[in-house]
């Protein structure tokens, strides 16, 4: 059995990888970029899968093109359903990835992830897989979360600090000042904006 694997980087790829090859698929994995920012960011993860899919053997298709303003495009006015439509392309392009190829399944590393909403992402993957003719497989691989952590920090992995997409990326660092000061204020300056 044919599986396609969703991969969001190289570390969330360990675990998943490790589950379907014990369950007898014959895995692929499926690197999608639009999401990722900024694009040096992109390039860090992608190599980092490099690396490790060629330590493990392991066939990876890399998205073609980088279409950050297409994906920015379906974003703005909808910041707040940013995740819901983030996963509904990723998982549309894996699922048409997966038709093309005649895989029996396709899935996702997002399955593996504590941080992304688990539920949206099966319901999703359920639907598309449906509407495209190739099955969502659905795995809680979050059961290997410490696991997959420990052997990316053992084979010196680039592990990111956010999810992903720009928004994620302020999320995890733009800490405003509760004062209303800019964040870079107060190292040796003293102005502040009405």
């Amino acid at each position: 059995m044919k599986i396609l694997l969703h991969i969001c980087c190289g570390p969330c790829s360990i675990h998943p990888l490790k589950t379907l090859r014990a369950e007898a698929f014959d895995v692929m994995g499926y690197f999608y970029r639009n999401n990722i920012h900024p694009y040096q960011e992109c390039l860090k993860r992608e190599e980092t899968l490099k690396t490790y899919a060629q330590q493990v053997e392991f066939r990876v298709i890399y998205q073609e093109g980088y279409d950050l303003e297409g994906f920015l495009r379906n974003m703005v006015f909808r910041e707040t359903e940013r995740c819901r439509l983030c996963y509904h392309e990723r998982l549309t392009a894996a699922a048409r990835v997966a038709q093309k190829g005649r895989f029996d399944f396709f899935t996702s590393t997002l399955l593996y992830s504590k941080f992304q909403q688990h539920d949206l992402i099966r319901t999703l993957g359920e639907a598309i897989g449906k509407d495209v003719g190739v099955p969502f497989y659905y795995s809680d691989f979050r059961t290997g979360w410490k696991e997959g952590i420990a052997e990316s920090r053992r084979l010196d992995m680039y592990r990111q600090q956010y999810c992903g997409c720009i928004y994620s990326e302020k999320e995890r660092f733009y800490k405003p000042n509760p004062k209303g000061s800019l964040p870079h204020e107060g190292i040796g300056s003293e102005i502040n904006v009405q």
